[in-house]
Parts: structure tokens; C-alpha cells; sequence
């Protein structure tokens, strides 16, 4: 895109040149180039002005047909589409084609380092965000809330600030009826392969399986929690170090699916029957939980719901309506298979 100072000399003129000609802000003149209807017509016309000064592309009319004329939804989730990500993905899509917007996706390992999010804002065929997961740390997020520009962050990793739209499950109570569910069956030493340390959801899992211990007079004992990166060889690796202590636990909770296979792989090469020498669960209910010998105990998110939940709340603040909930907490729901048993007899009790 050409510099601030494009338009005169036959360039294309960047947003943030149009607005400083104008005298408005950035996120005005986006939503006068996208043809939002929520704009005083003595603003639009300021907007127009500038334009025709610059010799830009015309703004789109108020009330336009929705599609790209009504600008895309950029979608972020710089992860491989797999599982729960694509789940998330594809229901979003779903859901702006049903609003007849564009999508506009970077997705995949190799987007995670693309720095991208500044750069939305200044973009007129943009007219929001979702962001899945987002790696980048909240001062950008912040940064892009500053000058108006909608987004909606799906499973954020950390805190965000209490103006930034969000979507996800109930972490903490997903793991907690887990947790319980395995205290209910008698087990008391029981391993958790945790996500990375620093995300949101790992830390709510945590607490939600620490909460379950307490309420049976346990405390979490420090040597049988792992933190990984949420994947089968990660979960493999951890399950081995637990099941090789001294004392291993007679149970074993996954930060999600894919570690829970981890753990049933590393359970059978040590010769332990799931679930009669060892309990395995894990979360998120994907397709490969219901692939499993035996099948996972889990912990269902909704995925779908949360990625259509994300859509409706971008649409609301697109529109300009006033959003009375921007931090939306889903259910989660324990689905209970043949992974997990009663504690194996003969097992030491905890001390």
C-alpha cells in the first residue's frame, strides 16, 4: 500500500491518509469505505471529500449488498487446520457466509510469526476480525481496539482486557467434572499433562482439577503435573515420566485428545490395561476420542457453537449495537467412555 502522502500523484491512498484529509479517525473512514449505515451523513460527506481530493476508489453506499462490498472478515488461526481448530474454522466460515461476508483466512505454522494485526485496520476491504487462539500478546490486541477496529478473540490465551470481545468453553469446570468424575471411582494420585504454562486454558484446567482434589481433602502433589505443547508425542513423553515414578499414578487427565492418545500409547508399552491398571481421559471430545481402544473419557467442548458465538458477536459490533456480554463462557459436558475406572486394587493410598 503507498505512503501517507499517495492520492495526489495518482497512487492509491492509504486509509490513514484519507482520514488525516478529512479530519476523522481511521476506523471512520473504514466504515464509510465499507458502506456501513451508522455514520452522520456530515461525516460521510467529509469522507467523500477527502477521497475525491486523494483520487482513491469511491466508498461503498450506505447500505450496500452484504459480500466484499461490506468488507471481509479477516480469520487468524496460524495453526494446522486439524481437529479443533478446523472444527472452529469451518463453523465461522459457515456462519459469514449465512451474513454474506467474505472471509479472508491465514492459517497454518508458518502464519504464526507473520505480524499482520497493525496492518488490519489500515486495510478497507476489512471490516473486522476473528482471531483463534492468538499468539500475539494483548498490547496489540489493545492496539487495534484503540482505533475502533472490531475483533472478536476465540480461546484467548491470556487475559484480555475487559473491551475486547471473547469467546470459550468453561475451562475450569470441564476439567473439575473430570477430575471429579475420576475422584468418584476412588482415584486420589492422579497425573495431569497440563497445556503450556502460560495459556489461559491450562491454567483454568488446572485449577478446575486442583478444586476437584480438594473437595476429596487432596492435595495436588507437585511431581505428577507436566506442561506440554497440547500434541500425541508431547503427550506420550509426559504419560512416560508419570507412569515411571516410584509411585505412578492410577490415573491420568490430558490437557486434550491428542495427549490422552499419548498416554494410552505409552500405557501400553509398559504392559498397564486401560482401564483396569491405569484411567486415561482427556478433552475436547474431537473424532479421534471415539477412535481410541478403548474410547476416551472426555471432556466435549462446542467447538461449532463457539466459532458461530464469535461470528454473531463481530456482526452485533460491526452494526454498532451495544454489546452487554463480550466475554461469552460456553458449557462443556463430560462424556464418559471406557477409558476410566474404578483405582486398581491394591493401590497405595495417598498419604
Amino acid at each position: 500500500m503507498a505512503g501517507a502522502g499517495a492520492g495526489r500523484g495518482g497512487g492509491r491512498a492509504t486509509v490513514r491518509a484519507i482520514a488525516a484529509e478529512a479530519g476523522v479517525s481511521i476506523a471512520t473512514v473504514s466504515r464509510v469505505m465499507n458502506g456501513h449505515a451508522h455514520v452522520a451523513p456530515e461525516t460521510r460527506e467529509l469522507v467523500r471529500r477527502a477521497v475525491a481530493r486523494l483520487g482513491a476508489p469511491a466508498p461503498a453506499r450506505p447500505g450496500a449488498a452484504a459480500g466484499s462490498a461490506a468488507g471481509a472478515i479477516y480469520v487468524r488461526c496460524p495453526y494446522v487446520l486439524t481437529d479443533y481448530f478446523g472444527v472452529i474454522v469451518s463453523s465461522i466460515a459457515e456462519a459469514l457466509d449465512l451474513h454474506g461476508r467474505r472471509l479472508v483466512l491465514s492459517a497454518g505454522d508458518a502464519a504464526r510469526d507473520a505480524h499482520v494485526l497493525d496492518g488490519l485496520p489500515r486495510d478497507p476491504g476489512i471490516a473486522g476480525a476473528v482471531l483463534i487462539v492468538p499468539p500475539e500478546p494483548v498490547r496489540e490486541l489493545e492496539a487495534l481496539r484503540a482505533v475502533d477496529f472490531p475483533l472478536v478473540v476465540v480461546d484467548p490465551r491470556t487475559p484480555l482486557p475487559g473491551d475486547i470481545a471473547s469467546v470459550s468453553a468453561a475451562n475450569l469446570a470441564g476439567a473439575r467434572s473430570v477430575s471429579a468424575h475420576l475422584v468418584e471411582l476412588g482415584h486420589r494420585r492422579i497425573g495431569v499433562i497440563g497445556g503450556p504454562a502460560g495459556w489461559l486454558a491450562g491454567q483454568s484446567r488446572l485449577a478446575g482439577h486442583t478444586a476437584a482434589l480438594a473437595e476429596a481433602g487432596v492435595l495436588p502433589a507437585p511431581e505428577l503435573v507436566r506442561s506440554i505443547e497440547p500434541t500425541a508425542d508431547h503427550g506420550y513423553a509426559a504419560a512416560c515420566e508419570l507412569l515411571d515414578l516410584p509411585r505412578r499414578p492410577t490415573a491420568l487427565v490430558a490437557f486434550n485428545d491428542k495427549a490422552a492418545v499419548g498416554a494410552l500409547r505409552a500405557a501400553y508399552e509398559r504392559g498397564l490395561r486401560v482401564p483396569r491398571d491405569v484411567s486415561v481421559a482427556g478433552f475436547d471430545d474431537i473424532d479421534l476420542s471415539r477412535s481410541t481402544v478403548p474410547r476416551l473419557t472426555t471432556v466435549r467442548q462446542p467447538l461449532g457453537e463457539m466459532g458461530r458465538i464469535a461470528v454473531s458477536l463481530l456482526v452485533r459490533l460491526l452494526d454498532g449495537h451495544t454489546v452487554d456480554t463480550l466475554h461469552v463462557e460456553l458449557a462443556t459436558q463430560l462424556v464418559v467412555r471406557g477409558s476410566t475406572g474404578p483405582v486398581p486394587e491394591g493401590a497405595a493410598p495417598v498419604v
